[in-house]
């Protein structure tokens, strides 16, 4: 099976630390710092967005050793079995995560954003501005993800 290496392009820093606090990212403000091997250029253009996605490694939790059986959403008995690929959670293959984000400021190698839902010490793998020729116009979901999200992203 095919292997690769990535290296971070930069690190979150923001308020928040455990990792077992999953909701209220709405309001959280993070900074990330982009390794100075990018120049103090390479966010320059972006600060012309609103929005940015952030690509992460979930790296304060460990992958889970088997994904053969789909589980409780956010492990809620309340919420019906998925499958690994259905969900967005961090307890996933190579532990990627990927959020859009509202730009805040953009300073030479650091990028403000809001809404980012990645601790403090997250390393970041990439970031492109968020387009609105690569959004779907129409996004079907089942109707529990808006209920069960309603606090995900409240401040």
């Amino acid at each position: 099976m095919l292997t690769f290496e990535i290296t971070p392009i930069g690190t979150v820093r923001n308020e928040r630390t455990d990792v077992q606090h999953t909701d209220n990212w709405g309001a959280v403000r993070s900074t990330i710092v982009v390794d100075e091997r990018f120049g103090d250029a390479c966010l320059h253009g972006l600060e012309g967005f609103s929005h940015v996605e952030v690509l992460f490694i979930f790296d304060q939790l460990a992958e889970l050793d088997d994904y053969r059986e789909p589980a409780p959403y956010r492990g809620r008995p309340d919420l019906p079995p998925m499958g690994v690929f259905a969900g967005r959670g961090p307890r996933r293959p190579n532990r990627i995560g990927v959020t859009c984000c509202a730009i805040e400021s953009v300073r030479g190698r650091e990028l403000t954003v809001v809404g980012l839902d990645a601790v403090s010490g997250t390393p970041v793998i990439d970031l492109k501005p968020a387009m609105v020729e690569f959004s779907p116009p129409d996004i079907k979901q089942p109707e529990w993800v808006s209920r069960m999200m309603s606090e995900y992203f409240q401040p």
